[in-house]
């Protein structure tokens, strides 16, 4: 049978794509625009700022954490909080999304949901960079918070997809979120790099307050350019039991959660490629967030250096995202992810062999090529794949299976250095989830899969 996309059948829906107004998937797209700036700066000048200022091996929380842990090095504090962290925020968003999505279904707030966690999480970088970097475990408190609002709300966004997009432009749709997010983020981390270079001249002095602008740009872009989303997005589906109280619709969200996976075997395709999407999805999330650890502890990187390399990779990762509608649209959905997922097991088996800054370059130019069309493809299945009337709540299952996992790798990576201090080794223990999402995803039919969707009904 055909992994294509199959033609629209006769018992679909109408066209979300011919509702929906150019200006609604400008706004969509916006949004990806708009919280690429965290992804870029969060890997670059967050991390740096956390674990070089804040978490310095002389610092009083590291301090803390070495009388907690003995056997850890003053020095490696830094990267074992930014992991533990990331872990922590990654599994609350796990475990709360499908609920939440289900309570945004229920009354057809996807929006406000949206808006309320990307407003609340840009929040958070800002305040990090007005608190003095002595407040060491405010700093922790708001960097776990700013990243758990950031997964959330990825559950609403995605959500919208499936009602803007038709089988026909299900792929350019996402793409072309991919794309803005790539270019925004990019722009945000150059303005970032800019600073870095001349912020003595212009009167930001020093890393630590350069540092500090970007966590302030972080915060200021991701909240600014989520604005568009807020004033032209609009829930299509209607509210699913009229309009509920809020602790009438959590109430009945776990319910409704409840039911979904007592049916779960109805939808046999999508849980298929969830849990592969679970698996190969942890090994890219812990590789973005942890790529500047290996970069700066095994290769020697350097503020500037990281934040050229990123700039470099997210140009890159906007080819790759362009180019995925092109070749999804030749092959299809599932033979570009096969090959996608392939170049990154190929990629992450050769960077136990990088010794060189210019090695982690080089390797960058195919990774950053499937970057944008793993995640691309990956969303616009999912949204293939998923029942009209829940959008949220199974787009919050596809944020449960992104970030489920994705704690453990980062505690792997996290313990890994701990008991080795090699980052080389840590990003070695990954190869074998983009393994194991591999071989799942080889067993995903997605035009079987859009059938169940369309067929089967929650009771």
């Amino acid at each position: 049978m055909s992994d294509r996309a199959a033609a629209p059948s006769p018992a679909a829906p109408k066209s979300a794509a011919s509702k929906a107004a150019g200006r609604e998937i400008f706004a969509w797209a916006m949004y990806d625009w708009a919280n690429s700036a965290y992804t870029t700066l969060s890997i670059s000048a967050m991390m740096y700022f956390l674990t070089k200022v804040v978490a310095h091996g002389e610092s009083q929380i590291a301090s803390d954490v070495v009388a907690a842990l003995p056997d850890l090095a003053a020095k490696d504090v830094g990267g074992y909080l930014w992991a533990m962290g990331l872990a922590t925020a990654m599994l609350t968003a796990a475990l709360l999304s499908p609920f939440v999505g289900a309570m945004a279904d229920a009354r057809a707030t996807k929006r406000w949901w949206l808006c309320g966690t990307a407003l609340t999480g840009a929040a958070c970088p800002i305040l990090m960079s007005l608190v003095p970097p002595e407040y060491g475990w405010t700093q922790i408190a708001l960097f776990v918070t700013a990243s758990l609002f950031f997964d959330l709300s990825f559950g609403f966004y995605n959500g919208f997809l499936p009602e803007l997009a038709d089988e026909t432009t299900m792929n350019r749709v996402s793409a072309l979120g991919y794309a803005a997010g790539y270019l925004g983020g990019g722009i945000a981390l150059l303005i970032e790099l800019l600073v870095l270079t001349f912020g003595d001249d212009i009167g930001i002095v020093g890393k630590p307050a350069q540092l500090r602008f970007g966590l302030f740009l972080m915060g200021a872009w991701w909240g600014l350019f989520t604005i568009p989303a807020l004033l032209f997005l609009r829930d299509r589906s209607p509210p699913a039991h009229g309009k509920l109280s809020l602790v009438r619709s959590a109430r009945d969200a776990v319910g409704r959660v409840g039911q979904t996976l007592k049916h779960i075997r109805r939808y046999r395709m999508l849980v298929i490629f969830l849990v592969g999407f679970l698996f190969y999805n942890d090994g890219i999330q812990t590789v973005i967030a942890q790529a500047g650890v290996f970069a700066e502890k095994d290769l020697g990187f350097e503020a500037d250096e990281l934040l050229k390399l990123i700039l470099a990779f997210q140009f890159i990762s906007l080819f790759g995202a362009l180019i995925d509608s092109v070749l999804t649209d030749r092959i299809g959905q599932k033979p570009a992810l096969m090959i996608y997922l392939g170049v990154w097991v190929a990629s992450l088996g050769s960077a136990y062999f990088i010794t060189e800054k210019i090695h982690f370059w080089l390797l960058s130019i195919p990774l950053g090529l499937v970057m944008g069309g793993a995640q691309t493809v990956s969303r616009s299945i999912m949204a293939m794949m998923t029942p009209p009337k829940q959008n949220a709540e199974f787009f919050g299952f596809f944020n449960f299976s992104g970030r489920a996992t994705s704690w453990m790798g980062n505690v792997t990576f996290a313990e890994v250095i701990h008991r080795t201090g090699s980052a080389r080794l840590a990003v070695m223990s990954l190869f074998v989830f983009f393994v194991i999402g591999w071989a799942f995803a080889a067993y995903v039919d997605v035009a079987r899969g859009r059938r169940e969707a369309l067929t089967a009904e929650v009771e």
